[in-house]
């Protein structure tokens, strides 16, 4: 018989323990039972404000239904426990069912503090808790025009970011003469006080509410003081307490203060009953993040199957940006008391910077930091603290930016294997390093094989520094300079033609590189003036490949491509009997693709002129197929003839096409349009697709599918047609301006510093101050569209080259064909044999 195990809660630590024992129990020792109160199972918490910003409850679900099924956990949606029966072994529910254990996880997490202010019943105040809380206050928010949240520490400032995204005028108003008390001495609090009211939050330190003005909705606050705020919302984030009511109602040892008291093994004054989480109380301490939490559930986990583990505390060091600022502390945030410790700080109030280190007396060992506007160096810093790593050389290097503009301090290199990298995960630093030596080349693949980085994501940017440092030592360049000729990234290059104006290769690799030039940065230079002045790409003939060089994919027989752009999948029966007639004039293999085009295959050089002219005369444009340029926008028939469909997606498909046509970027684009929620054109596998909804249409970026297929983000919701279209065309220009060379959406954003968060930031709040820039970029690629395709066959100079031969109009002979279901195919070698033979013999 199976050992039942019964978890109380599934929130992000009691999913953690039923993911951690279904991983371990390879002999299937144990049921699990598992009951979650909330109306959906566990999601992520940490990431929560970015419900405000466009992510759904699926996009933070940390899992799906089907996972507890497909692993055997019992999961109890919507299900409170109400008693535990100790003797029996049982615990009974909120539907009266009883349910016996052999092991007990308590895994009830916390519930957010609301002080006992007259008035906190009225309506318009809020906690900040579960995606339920946020609902409300949306639709609350829709109503209002000021918020005020009570607490400035982490989960506040969280709140007054998301009541500012809401459109309201935001105050925090803390209790304490700072913000973020417990991870910022005064300082580094003054500071952070500055840079938020600089973005437009008013902070109120000091203040005690006595009061909520209002009859029976929120008019104002009042305060001790005899001061007064007027606001018609307020968010309560005053901290969190244990929710350990069902441990003491079943004589389980509460602390004083509260929390189910737990030892170095999680267990509870009960041998069966185990704590983990913010509900568990380890020496007098409550551990409100969720690495701790996930250590608990890892080490209970092993415990149960009979290994050794323990928990003796975990380290509580933070980094996050908070209202688009890092901020960041570890280790001892003050001198500890009779140390002799030391503090080195650096105030630079006018570039908003703080950053400060608590070294030993001699110097030699971190004890513990505050960084607040530039956080870079916390990886190694952080790192260097957990390992009590010596410092070499004078503690504040470890601060300064060196001559070349990198951080100075411990290298990658330098930590010990046992070094936890992701403590979100427990991933040490030996076990990324031996995932890279078995095969992982991306930081997206170790991901996905060891799960760093997968939680928080704070421990993404080390990661990556151990990946280049991983693939320097096998080897591999990591550089990001493009080639031997030129001693920058893709995106500096860019950057360089966009200042200069620079339109010719030979003047930018006089000013900017050295040497001939290569495979490499030809077609790199080629596409950024495409990109910068949109001039057609044959102009630039000499730098190009071979696809680029004929306007033609190259086949494995010799052969080309024709295939002509299909905006939307739509075509006119007469269009669609050209193409036909183009195929059996030419005698052409026909294909309809995934991407609702049709592919002409077999096509000689010396044809294509020929087939473009007969396609172009028919109203056909190139499709860009053998360029980094947009390929296509697939499409439902939407609202026009589906009964599913909400919004007319065909017509924006079209519309959408035809706007991006022919323009150049770092890799191939994709893109779709569906009409409705049931994703027909498989909008969300796209580099930016669009799903319609009743009130307009959703837009998700950076998704591929391919060797290693990428979910696209919700990027925003309900958009109407002019916002959506602005969106994207500043989605495309920063992308295409800042990634690197055959970089696709889905990796730019996996590499791209602070994530969707940002991208949001840069394309719908122009946080960087150049939209309007991006804007007119793009307008000008699409005002100065020209088909490549009829750009060429208009200039004899550029027919040349389609010639097999420079002397002669002979052609090639060498291309083969076998027939395939009544059309043409490559013939292979064996063939191509048999058929010389046969004429032999017949000879």
């Amino acid at each position: 018989m199976k050992e039942r195990v019964i978890v109380v809660g599934n929130g992000m630590v009691g999913y953690k323990f039923c993911e951690r024992l279904v991983a371990k129990d390879v002999d299937k020792k144990f049921q699990i039972v598992t009951f979650c109160e909330e109306p959906r199972p566990a999601y992520d918490r940490v990431h929560l404000s970015e419900y405000f910003s466009g992510k759904t409850a699926e996009d933070l679900s940390m899992t799906h239904f089907d996972w507890y099924e497909e692993n055997g956990v019992e999961l109890h949606i919507g299900e409170k426990v109400t008693q535990i029966d100790k003797a029996a072994k049982r615990v009974i529910t909120s539907s009266g069912k009883v349910v016996e254990y052999d092991k007990l996880i308590m895994a009830t997490g916390s519930s957010p503090f609301v002080p006992p202010v007259p008035g906190v019943e009225k309506k318009g105040v809020f906690v900040y808790r579960t995606i339920e809380d946020l609902d409300a206050m949306q639709e609350y928010a829709a109503h209002a025009k000021s918020c005020a949240v009570i607490g400035g520490g982490l989960l506040g400032l969280e709140a007054a970011k998301a009541a500012q995204d809401l459109g309201l005028r935001t105050h925090v108003v803390e209790f304490a003469p700072r913000l973020m008390p417990r991870q910022l001495d005064e300082a580094a609090g003054i500071l952070l006080k500055d840079v938020i009211e600089e973005r437009g939050i008013k902070v109120h330190l000091s203040k005690s509410t006595s009061n909520i003005a209002g009859e029976d909705s929120v008019k104002g606050m009042e305060f001790a003081d005899g001061s007064e705020l007027k606001v018609d919302m307020i968010i309560v984030s005053a901290g969190i307490r244990p929710r350990d009511e069902l441990a003491s109602e079943a004589g389980i040892t509460v602390g004083p203060r509260g929390g189910i008291e737990v030892d170095s093994y999680l267990l509870t004054s009960d041998p069966n009953i185990f704590a983990i989480g913010e509900c568990a109380l380890y020496e007098g301490m409550i551990y409100g993040l969720v690495a701790p939490g996930y250590q608990m559930a890892d080490a209970v986990s092993d415990l149960l199957l009979g290994k050794e583990a323990t928990f003796t505390g975990a380290d509580m060091s933070t980094k996050l940006k908070l209202i688009g600022t890092d901020v960041a502390s570890f280790g001892a945030i003050e001198v500890p008391e009779g140390s002799g410790a030391r503090e080195i700080v650096i105030n630079d109030t006018h570039n908003k910077l703080f950053k400060k280190l608590v070294v030993s007396a001699d110097g030699k060992k971190l004890l513990g930091g505050i960084l607040v506007g530039d956080a870079s160096a916390y990886g190694s810093l952080h790192q260097m603290y957990l390992n009590d790593m010596e410092i070499k050389g004078d503690p504040i290097q470890l601060i300064l930016p060196s001559s070349d503009g990198e951080p100075v301090g411990v290298g990658v290199g330098d930590l010990p294997d046992s070094a936890q990298i992701c403590s979100c995960e427990a991933v040490t630093k030996g076990e990324i390093c031996s995932a890279i030596e078995n095969g992982c080349s991306s930081v997206g693949e170790l991901k996905s094989c060891t799960k760093a980085g997968t939680g928080c994501g704070g421990c993404v940017p080390l990661m990556t520094d151990l990946f280049k440092a991983k693939m320097r030592e096998s080897g591999v360049e990591v550089s990001d300079r493009i080639c031997e000729h030129f001693d920058h990234s893709r995106k500096e290059i860019y950057q360089i033609v966009r200042a200069t104006g620079i339109q010719n290769f030979n003047e930018l690799l006089a000013k900017h590189g050295k040497g001939m030039g290569c495979e490499i940065c030809k077609p790199v230079a080629a596409s950024v003036f495409a990109s910068c002045w949109n001039v057609p790409i044959l102009d630039k003939a000499p730098l190009q490949d071979t696809n680029d060089a004929f306007l033609a994919n190259i086949q494995q027989d010799g052969t080309y491509s024709v295939i002509p752009r299909i905006p939307g999948g739509e075509i006119t029966p007469d269009s669609l009997i050209v193409i036909g007639e183009v195929a059996k004039k030419y005698n052409l293999y026909m294909k309809l693709t995934g991407g609702q085009r049709i592919d002409l295959l077999g096509a000689r050089a010396h044809q294509l002129p020929a087939i473009w002219k007969d396609l172009i005369d028919a109203g056909f444009e190139s499709g860009h197929a053998y360029g980094k340029a947009l390929r296509t926008v697939k499409s439902c028939v939407g609202s026009s003839w589906c009964r599913f469909g909400v919004q007319d997606s065909t017509t924006l498909a079209i519309d959408i096409e035809k706007r991006y046509r022919g323009i150049r970027s770092p890799h191939k684009l994709k893109s779709a349009v569906s009409g409705c929620v049931r994703e027909c054109a498989e909008a969300q596998s796209k580099d930016f697709g669009i799903i319609a909804t009743e009130k307009g249409w959703n837009l998700y970026v950076c998704g591929n599918g391919g060797i290693v297929p990428r979910h696209a983000d919700l990027f925003a919701t309900d958009l109407d047609r002019e916002t959506l279209i602005k969106y994207i065309d500043r989605f495309l220009m920063y992308y295409i301006k800042t990634a690197d060379r055959l970089e696709r959406t889905s990796t730019w954003m996996t590499k791209l510093e602070g994530g969707l968060e940002h991208l949001q930031d840069v394309v719908i709040k122009d946080s960087l101050g150049i939209c309007e820039e991006l804007e007119a970029q793009m307008n000008h690629l699409v005002d100065t569209y020209e088909c490549e395709w009829k750009n060429a066959i208009n200039d004899p100079e550029k027919m040349k080259r389609f010639k097999h031969f420079q002397n002669s109009e002979d052609e090639d002979e060498t291309v083969e064909f076998v027939d395939l279901r009544g059309q043409i195919c490559p013939a292979r070698l064996n063939e191509s044999d048999e058929k010389e033979s046969g004429e032999l013999a017949n000879a």
